[in-house]
């Protein structure tokens, strides 16, 4: 990675383009393509190898990895899915009779992995708001805490840094989901946490175009047992999409810029119309979450959600859209929108919409939401 100038440290969208990529060399590419290969030419001891066996590992993961790593403060492991990026750090952590809190209102998979799998296998399980005191309680005799901040599609914040504090003194570790804030916008690592995972899916590849996930630690023999998780389950990112999530790393600060601006005027524009309810945007200074997500957020994501009169007129807002794609992902580059309570795996009102906001144009975007809104009455 660049040196930084002399006097300060590298900004966001220097350190995003930079991360990762190897030391200049004339008649190379900035950024090696990927390597596709199984097997590795191996004489003698695999030990003086870096590179065996294509479940073990593979310079194009190795490159990404090391990018990541560089924008979260330490060790990153990259997973084939961000759901796999969760298995990897619950399944060989947790022991029968050990107990996991996981946020009631975050990611319905995680909560269905921690359910239906670990606590079926005797890991107790608690399930807590992300807002509110109730965490104090659970995180008593907790083995893990599971955080997600901002969650979704709720868009509640809570206390990194204070519930590390708490849950380490309990004797447990927390692990957070940063999907939605990426690094760039909030370091779990920084505020105490012992793991910091994210789908790269979503922002940080952020052109809707592949499955990714990582997880982040400082120490190293989490990474290793991540690793030997990785290997022991296939979980593995193939070489082609690592190499698309690398490249697509460079733009991350220019397009969550945008998205980010986009968004804030776009929860402006809805909290000022009557016929609109309960705008949710961490970044929004009328949000509830916005006191908290300031002190330790720098971005606060591309999403945002707002609730309509009903699934009928939810339908007709989504269907009248020009330039908003109906589809379940975000943080793309293309705005995308859904009526959350159609998977029927969130309490959230029929009529709830979450928004992500991808690159367009602002006004263009302001407009065909405003119109699509004016249609959708009646």
């Amino acid at each position: 990675m660049a040196e930084p100038p002399a006097g300060r440290p590298l900004r966001d969208a220097t350190r995003a383009v930079h991360a990762g990529l190897p030391a200049a060399a004339d008649g190379r590419p900035f950024l090696p393509g990927p390597t596709f290969a199984a097997p590795f030419h191996l004489s003698g001891d695999p030990a003086n190898s870096d590179y065996v066996y294509g479940r073990y590992g593979n310079p194009t993961w190795t490159a990404y990895e090391q990018a990541i790593g560089a924008l979260e403060g330490g060790e990153a492991v990259v997973f084939a899915s961000g759901q796999a990026a969760v298995a990897a750090v619950m399944m060989p952590l947790l022991r029968p009779g050990d107990v996991l809190v996981v946020p009631s209102d975050g990611y319905f998979t995680v909560r269905k992995l921690a359910n239906e799998h670990l606590g079926e296998r005797g890991v107790e399980v608690r399930e807590v708001p992300t807002p509110g005191p109730g965490w104090r309680e659970a995180i008593e005799g907790a083995t893990l805490v599971w955080l997600e901040t901002p969650s979704n599609p709720g868009l509640d914040v809570c206390d990194v840094a204070g519930l590390c504090q708490a849950v380490h003194a309990a004797g447990g570790l927390v692990a957070v989901d940063n999907t939605l804030a990426t690094p760039l916008g909030q370091l779990p690592l920084t505020l105490g946490a012992d793991y910091s995972m994210a789908a790269d899916t979503k922002a940080m590849s952020g052109h809707s175009d592949l499955l990714m996930g990582h997880v982040a630690v400082r120490d190293p023999a989490r990474a290793e047992a991540l690793r030997s998780f990785r290997t022991l389950t296939g979980a593995l990112a193939g070489p082609f999409e690592a190499w698309l999530a690398h490249r697509s790393l460079a733009t991350l600060a220019v397009r969550l810029e945008r998205q980010c601006e986009t968004a804030g005027a776009l929860a402006r524009a809805l909290a000022e119309r009557p016929d609109v309810e309960a705008v949710r945007y961490p970044g929004l200074p009328s949000d509830p979450a916005h006191a908290l997500a300031s002190r330790q957020m720098s971005r606060f994501g591309p999403v945002l959600t707002f609730t309509l009169a009903g699934r009928e007129r939810a339908e007709r807002f989504l269907a009248a859209c020009e330039l908003i794609a109906e589809a379940t992902s975000f943080g793309g580059v293309h705005s995308t929108a859904e009526r959350r309570a159609r998977w029927g795996s969130d309490a959230v009102p029929e009529g709830l919409i979450r928004l992500s906001v991808g690159c367009e144009d602002a006004d263009d975007l302001l407009t065909d939401v405003a119109r699509a809104l004016d249609e959708a009455v009646g």
